[in-house]
């Protein structure tokens, strides 16, 4: 790996940079579980009695910031895919906190040269301190030519 993106990585990786608070409406994840084609009563029944947000949900919440003020900028960038990891149900109609931080950063070498790859996860946590679910949005950069 480079030396500039192993400095990146030293500054960076797991430092929290945003803090936000979200209200699950239970009418947004019914709706949201309907329109993406859910048939299981737990997601679409605000009285089922294991009613919670389907876990593609947390995927729509998003931070202020999606990367540190100061973070440096390497190329063009683009979208490069999104990951959830669920470790307990998203209760809607209770607050959760979403903590923001890079995960990781990597790089790939292709035909048009260097790509640098970025992990920013948001870890979700109930009011008890719960830790939720995990959400990571991938982003690459294509390192501009010099």
């Amino acid at each position: 790996m480079d030396a500039d993106i192993e400095a990146v990585r030293g500054k960076y990786l797991n430092l929290d940079f945003d803090e936000n608070e979200f209200f699950i409406d239970p009418a947004i994840t019914t709706e949201y579980a309907r329109l993406c084609g859910e048939t299981a009563e737990r997601f679409l029944d605000p009285e089922h009695p294991d009613f919670q947000a389907s876990p593609t949900y947390i995927a729509s919440l998003s931070g202020r910031r999606m990367l540190p003020k100061d973070f440096p900028r390497f190329g063009i960038g683009m979208d490069a895919g999104k990951a959830i990891e669920c470790f307990q149900p998203v209760r809607p109609g209770k607050p959760i906190t979403g903590r923001s931080h890079i995960h990781d950063i990597f790089t790939k070498t292709g035909r048009s040269g260097r790509m640098v790859f970025v992990v920013m996860r948001i870890e979700f946590y109930d009011q008890d301190g719960n830790h939720l679910a995990n959400a990571d949005s991938r982003s690459v950069q294509r390192e501009k030519s010099q």
